[in-house]
């Protein structure tokens, strides 16, 4: 007897892997008549005795559709297990393929969350600098400006938003209108540089005198904004010698933005002639002592 019982098991166990189509097709259709005539049954029981019996009924029910799944998933297991290795090399697949632009669209929802900059600002990533003229999933598009005159180039630079996760981005769009403008002006030796700075920081100051109450004013609204003082209005000069040996003067300015390449000329201009006339006058007092001692 128990070996015809195992026989037919084995060939139940047999069909049912052979034909698992029609197999499942019989699984659910008897599973479901049982479920519902279970229910019923529960249903008719409660209403008899006066029951409320709706929150065994609900969980019987789900119990009975996940038992369902569980059995349906046993028998096609093989099958489902080659359809996931496949599902994830093909994931893996498209991930490795899409990367650069999973990184631009993690980078644009960066950008949305923590909006470092807007379209209209001026900003500096890595080593360009540019005003954010259009932005979307993919990439940021600057029109670039030259860092040293600040003036534009007239080039697009588009920019993956990947860097933005990865990359430092410097929001420049305070110091659009005016900037922190540095230069330096490189001469011999010669002349006693001290000598010379009242009257250039006098001329200095007098170019920068005819935007100083803006310069003023728009000093105040970066610093309140940053909430630290570090912005001088007056132009700072300071003296050093290179490591060439050189005199180095470099001049220091809060001005506007669109002027700092006009004032750079300026002033080097003027510490220029006040460099030539010392030199001058150290050649014709050297002339005039070599004529007193010949005269001797």
């Amino acid at each position: 007897m128990n070996i015809d019982v195992d026989n037919w098991w084995l060939q139940i166990v047999y069909l049912t892997d052979t034909y698992k189509l029609f197999s499942s097709a019989i699984i659910v259709v008897l599973f479901l008549a049982a479920k519902r005539l279970i229910l019923k049954l529960i249903k008719m029981r409660s209403k008899r005795k006066g029951e409320d019996r709706r929150h065994t009924i609900n969980i019987l029910e789900q119990l009975g559709n996940a038992s369902l799944l569980i059995l349906l998933m046993l028998l096609w297991g093989n099958e489902i297990q080659s359809l996931a290795i496949s599902i994830a090399a093909f994931m893996v697949a498209i991930v490795l393929a899409t990367r650069e632009f999973i990184q631009c669209f993690m980078g644009f929802i960066y950008y949305l969350g923590a909006k470092p900059f807007r379209v209209g600002d001026w900003i500096q990533m890595n080593n360009i600098v540019g005003e954010v003229v259009e932005m979307d999933w993919a990439k940021t598009a600057l029109l670039e400006v030259d860092h040293e005159s600040f003036s534009y180039t007239g080039k697009h630079v588009y920019v993956p938003n990947s860097q933005l996760v990865t990359q430092t981005v410097k929001n420049l769009n305070f110091l659009r209108r005016y900037t922190l403008h540095s230069f330096s002006i490189i001469n011999e030796p010669s002349v006693n540089p001290y000598s010379l700075l009242p009257t250039f920081i006098a001329k200095a100051k007098g170019h920068c005198e005819y935007f100083r109450d803006v310069a003023e004013r728009y000093k105040g609204l970066i610093e309140r904004h940053m909430e630290v003082e570090f912005i001088q209005i007056d132009p700072d000069i300071a003296v050093e010698t290179n490591q060439f040996a050189k005199l180095k003067v470099t001049v220091s300015l809060f001005c506007p933005t669109a002027e700092a390449h006009a004032l750079q000329q300026k002033i080097s201009a003027d510490w220029m002639d006040l460099w030539h006339s010392a030199l001058q006058g150290q050649t014709l007092e050297k002339q005039a002592s070599s004529q007193t001692v010949d005269n001797n």
